[in-house]
């Protein structure tokens, strides 16, 4: 389990890239903090120092719990004075209950998720956001002409899980991404840290998207 301070730990900082370069999307996975306690004062850290985005991904939960967990969120960055937009990778009606910014759709979504994600947020924001995971060129393209505000692209390095080791598919694969999905931005994720942040930001990505590099506090060395 990593350490819950998450941004407010010291940090060992490789290089700078200055803030106005790079947007920030941090993903949550609640099994790395030691309580809720703990996720949630995170989460308002991230929003407190600027990061754009945070995902909720815990699709372990059944509908009532992600919705609860989704309004904490809400909740933590509104009280923070950040400006953080909030994403659930969950049902849309559950985006809306909370208040969410918008949906986080996986990837081979038919096109009309898009579109049915961003009628369902309308209800709460005038533009809401609708970030895409995708993996080949094909689903960026699929997802730029659906309209989708955002694509997260991986893996783009080597990625370690249970399962084993899955290959990255690297940096010029990244920059093919960004080419085919102007004008929409890209998010590069998949063993993404402080160290190989850079290149992602010189092959074309607007951000940097992670779980571990934010929850570990890593982040801050790419700012």
């Amino acid at each position: 389990m990593l350490q819950s301070g998450g941004p407010f730990q010291e940090k060992s900082h490789a290089f700078t890239i200055h803030f106005d370069e790079v947007q920030l999307y941090a993903i949550t996975d609640r099994s790395l903090f030691a309580s809720r306690e703990a996720l949630l004062a995170c989460v308002t850290g991230w929003s407190a120092q600027g990061v754009d985005y945070v995902q909720i991904r815990e699709k372990d939960l059944d509908a009532r719990q992600l919705e609860t967990l989704a309004c904490e969120v809400v909740d933590a960055i509104k009280k923070s004075g950040g400006r953080t937009s909030v994403l659930l990778n969950g049902p849309a009606e559950i985006a809306v209950t909370a208040g969410c910014d918008g949906i986080h759709l996986p990837s081979k979504m038919p096109a009309a998720a898009v579109v049915h994600a961003r009628e369902a947020m309308l209800a709460i924001s005038s533009a809401p956001i609708i970030s895409v995971s995708c993996h080949t060129l094909a689903d960026i393209e699929a997802a730029r002409q659906a309209g989708a505000s955002l694509a997260v692209f991986a893996p783009v390095f080597e990625k370690l899980t249970p399962a084993g080791k899955i290959p990255g598919q690297g940096l010029h694969a990244l920059g093919e991404a960004c080419r085919v999905a102007e004008p929409m931005p890209v998010f590069a994720l998949g063993g993404v840290d402080e160290q190989n942040a850079r290149g992602c930001i010189d092959a074309g990505a607007a951000g940097i998207a992670a779980i571990r590099l934010f929850v570990s506090g890593m982040w801050g060395a790419i700012r």
